[in-house]
């Protein structure tokens, strides 16, 4: 199964996370199927690859709490089908 997760990057309290899609039985910062996002908390940026986000999520991957916090965010569940919609409000 693949998963939608924030790998972390960056030094010692100034932790800045990719948006990965990995396999479940990966480590945290284990080997990555494709890069589709950044996310900075200090700064409050984000950077999302919607297509290729909405493309993983209709294969059947599955976003993690914080990446589907972040994705609502910038909407990008609207773009889905309104029966794919349904399975991440």
């Amino acid at each position: 199964m693949v998963k939608l997760r924030l790998k972390r990057l960056g030094r010692k309290q100034r932790a800045v996370y990719r948006i990965v899609a990995i396999d479940v039985r990966s480590r945290r910062e284990g080997r990555d199927l494709r890069k589709v996002g950044f996310y900075d908390p200090i700064k409050n940026q984000t950077y999302l690859n919607v297509p290729l986000i909405i493309s993983f999520l209709e294969k059947g991957a599955q976003p993690t709490g914080t990446v589907q916090d972040i994705s609502k965010k910038a909407n990008v569940f609207m773009e889905l089908s309104p029966n794919q919609q349904t399975k991440f409000n």
